[in-house]
């Protein structure tokens, strides 16, 4: 089981995340905190254009907290709308290592 956490909040928490380049990508439904698009954009040679997401955790604002690999939904995330096929990511958030603590259990989850 991988878990994002901000502030000992559980914010993300899946056993199907994907490992690529040091960070877990997280499916959509193991989200548990409404997202807000940010004006931050990010483009990877690897991965494709990316969207930043921000979050409100216990009533605190988190910007640019994520990104999302496709579709532009709310939170602190980054976004690669059009990955690179060798990745296989799309529709899946990266959380940000400098807001978020990510920590995982490798028995029990896909990396």
């Amino acid at each position: 089981m991988v878990k994002a956490i901000v502030n000992n909040t559980v914010i993300a928490e899946s056993s199907e995340t994907v490992y690529i380049e040091g960070n877990h990508y997280f499916p959509p439904e193991a989200i548990k905190v409404d997202l807000s698009i940010s004006d931050t954009t990010y483009t990877c040679a690897y991965k494709g254009n990316a969207s930043y997401y921000s979050a409100n955790v216990d009533g605190k604002p988190v910007k640019d907290i994520a990104c999302r690999t496709n579709d532009l939904l709310p939170f602190g995330l980054r976004v690669y709308p059009n990955p690179t096929s060798k990745f296989e990511i799309k529709g899946r958030y990266a959380f940000d290592k400098a807001q978020v603590q990510v920590v995982s259990d490798p028995a029990i989850c896909n990396i």
